[in-house]
Parts: structure tokens; sequence; C-alpha cells
């Protein structure tokens, strides 16, 4: 038997395949976005909350198209700083948008694992910040025990998770006699600046529902056929969330009031609770499992885009240092852990959500008129790679900044 490879010539495991990867995209995607953060989002648009998932999944979707094409082109860790230094020739720029990925995956686990303490909560009487503290620290050491039994780990809780979801719409269809003759409702009779209003800010929202498509570019290096396999799973991600979380939203509107929903802790598990009668600890232990999922994954995330940004040369060596043992960047994995315990410890769920969404609209344009860059670049596009028509990453680019410029004055006029 062959001595095992010296330190500084481990690499990434290219050990997963397309159900790898798209279980890894709803995984990070489906999570506090909608087992928590839907009573935000009620509580902002009322009954037109399943519009602002449309309106987001819409805008995100111009957004995904950019990313498929660049991560079939450019299939390596940290691809976002990657696409950002082909297109601008900049190592700084490069860097700041890594660190701006690095900080959108570290507030959303922050987030969500808020979400999830709160759903813990009814099993367990501990304090909230002991809550917080168990599922942080659990899902690091998980994330650094090794890259194929992570995201197998994070598979099967994303099966859990989104059986959880179908539940939730099959008690709807089964109890919900009216979710039919009600669907006017999610339309707005005339167009006012109210509805308006609440349904910019809660596809604000929303967009943070949504994130975790793009993340599949970040484990480029362990994926086999990245030109085939990327651009399949970042489309496939976006679509099954897209029809999941229009169809929850409605039923969970139609079972709970808005108000009523804005105000719980645990949105899913009471509205599951209203449909059938029955105890909200099924839905809740599943939210749970959906929650320390989305954890998990952000955890992975992040560390693989600071592993990247230290190969690049762009932070210290130290982070790019990868175990012999688990094939994981461990370094990168114990300090996106203690920063992401030290977010949830210090700050409230709905603005880390806020906070992430608008960090990941700066990085969206920014990828967006980095593919308008490449493309003007060349003549012909490169053979073997998925590539969307020329105007696309323009219109996401556009989107992403009227996104922000309409929340920037939703703030100002609040």
């Amino acid at each position: 038997m062959s001595p095992p490879p010296a330190p500084r010539d481990v690499t990434l495991k290219r050990s997963l395949t397309l159900t790898n990867a798209v279980l890894y995209g709803l995984g990070v995607t489906i999570g506090a976005g909608i087992y928590v953060l839907i009573g935000a989002a009620a509580g902002r648009a009322g009954m037109y909350a399943p519009l602002a998932f449309v309106v987001a999944a819409a805008l995100m979707g111009l957004t995904a198209a950019s990313f498929a094409e660049l991560g079939g082109r450019m299939p390596v860790a940290a691809g976002e700083a990657a696409y950002v230094r082909a297109a601008f020739q900049s190592d700084r720029l490069a860097t700041l948008v890594g660190l701006l990925v690095i900080a959108i995956a570290i507030v959303s686990a922050a987030a969500i694992s808020i979400g999830s303490a709160g759903y813990i909560g009814v099993f367990l009487a501990l304090p909230e910040p002991v809550r917080i503290a168990l599922v942080v620290l659990a899902m690091g050491a998980i994330a650094a025990w090794g890259i194929k039994e992570s995201v197998v780990f994070a598979g099967v809780m994303t099966v859990i998770e989104i059986g959880g979801l179908l539940l939730l719409i099959v008690a709807g269809a089964w109890f919900g006699s009216d979710l039919a003759t009600r669907l006017p409702e999610t339309a707005p009779a005339l167009i006012s600046p109210v509805a308006v209003t609440g349904i910019a800010s809660a596809a604000l929202l929303a967009v943070f529902a949504f994130l975790g498509f793009e993340s599949v570019v970040n484990i480029a290096e362990e994926v086999h056929d990245p030109k085939r396999t990327l651009p399949r799973a970042i489309f496939l991600t976006l679509v099954l969330t897209t029809v999941l979380y229009i169809l929850v939203v409605w039923v969970a509107l139609v079972a709970v009031a808005p108000a009523e929903l804005a105000t719980s802790k645990a949105p899913l598990a009471l509205v599951f609770e209203r449909l059938t009668g029955m105890s909200p600890r099924t839905m809740s232990l599943i939210a749970i499992v959906a929650t320390i999922n989305g954890v998990i994954v952000q955890i992975i995330m992040a560390s693989r885009v600071l592993y990247g940004l230290a190969g690049q040369g762009n932070l210290p060596a130290w982070l790019k240092h990868v175990s012999p043992i688990t094939r994981t960047p461990v370094n990168a994995t114990l300090l996106t852990t203690a920063t992401v315990l030290v977010l949830a410890l210090l700050l409230p769920l709905e603005q880390l959500a806020d906070l992430t969404s608008r960090i990941t609209l700066i990085v969206f344009a920014l990828i967006n008129l980095a593919l308008v860059r490449i493309k003007a670049r060349e003549r012909e596009a490169p053979a073997n790679t998925y590539v969307t028509p020329r105007w696309i990453p323009w219109a996401g680019f556009v989107s992403c900044l009227a996104l922000v410029a309409v929340d920037l004055v939703l703030k100002l006029a609040a």
C-alpha cells in the first residue's frame, strides 16, 4: 500500500454526483427561509406573500442563469471571486467579493441557527443561547468530518425537510377546502402604495429564502464533470424550491391569518396544528432537521470560499490547510463556525436575514456584470459549456440593483 500524500499535496476529493449537488443546493436553500421567515414575510405582505415569492424567484432566475454559465466556465472553489477576477483583472475586487460571499454564508447560518433554536425550544426548556450554541457547534463538527459524509448527512436531512413541506401541502389540500376559492386574494385588486410596499419588502426577505442555488458553484472542485453538473444542479435547485415555496406559503396563509403567523416562533408547526388538529411537535421536529441542515451547508460553503481565497493567495495560507485525515479545510471550518456562533448570539433573526439579502444582491449584481464583461471580450462562446443569452446578465444586474434601491427607499420612508 502506497503512503498517503504529503500534506501540501492533499486536495479536495471529487466525489459528488448531480443528485448530491442538487441535494446540497436544496439543503442550503430550504431552511430558515421557509420554516422560519414565512411568518415575517406574511407580516410584511399579508395575503400577497405568495406574489412576493414569485417576484423573488423571477429575479433570482436571471442571476441563476449567469451562475450556471460562469460555473461551467470556471469550476473552482471561491467561484464568485474567480469570476470577478477574470472579468475585471482585479485581485482586490475579487477578494472583496469572496469576503462578501463568506459574510453571506456566515450571517445566513447565524440566522438559521436562531430559527433552529426556536423550534428546539418546543422540546427542550434550555436557554436560547445554549440551544443556539449546541446547534452551531454540532454542525461545525459535522462539516469538518468530511465532504462526502457532510453532504450525505445534509442530503438525508434535505429529504426529510422536503417531506415536511410536502406533508403541509397535502394537509392543506386535504383539510383546506378553500385553497382554490381564495386564490384571488393573492393579487391586489388595485395597485396601491401599501400593497406595493408590502410585496417589495417581503420580496427582500424572500430573496433570503432562495439563497442557496448559487452556493453549488463553491463545491465545484468536489463534483464529477462540473461543466455539465453545475448548471443542471443550479437550475434544478431553483425550480424545485420555487414550486415548494409558493405552495407552502399559500397553504399557510389560508390556514392561519397573516398577523398571527407573523408572531409565531414556530410558524409551520402552528400551520400543521391548525390544519390537522394534531400536535405541532411532528412539524417542529421536521423544522429542526431543516434548520440545522441549513446551518451545516452554509458552514461548508463559507469554509470552501475561505479555502479557495487562501489558495489564490488572497488570505492567510493557514486557511488553505486540508486535513490529510478528513480531506476537508479544517482551519477554515473552525473559523467559520466560531464566527457564526458569535453573530447568532448577538443579533436577532430578521435583522440577520435582511442583512444577508442586501449583501447578496450586491454580490449578485457584480457577478452578472462580470459575465457581461467576459462575454463582451470573446468572439464566440466556449464549447461544451452552458451559455445564456447576452441580455440575461444585464437583466440580472439591473434587477438586483433595483431591489437594493427599493429596499433603501423603504427604509428611508419608514
